[in-house]
């Protein structure tokens, strides 16, 4: 299984062409993942690779952490596991998210 890294302080001009490129030069790169705003298009200045073995995800950060990549220099660790999301307004108890919290009449203090 390989190990996915995270890479940041990228310049927003860069391309997942250039990281794969980058990356390739320490071993396979399963893949790449820039992170994108979603309503321009423009890199947000970091992503995430995926090397093929733990070996080569090692040697990718010992060499390219802090390196110059157009003058900016590079950030590259192994990525931290993802935050689990709250979908439809839930939160972690399962109850409703809402600014409403108390008062009304669910026998919190009252809003007035």
């Amino acid at each position: 299984m390989g190990r996915k890294l995270y890479v940041g302080n990228l310049p927003f001009a860069v391309e997942q062409q250039t990281l794969t490129d980058l990356f390739s030069q320490c071993g396979t790169v399963e893949s790449v993942n820039l992170i994108t705003d979603r309503d321009t298009g423009r890199s947000r200045g970091f992503g995430f690779v995926e090397m093929s073995s733990d070996e080569e995800a090692e040697k990718a950060i010992e060499e390219l952490n802090g390196k110059d990549c157009d003058g900016r220099p590079l950030t590259v660790n192994e990525a931290k596991p993802q935050r689990k999301r709250f979908e439809g307004g839930q939160r972690e108890g399962g109850r409703p998210s809402n600014r409403r919290e108390g008062g009304d009449q669910r026998g919190g203090k009252p809003r007035w």
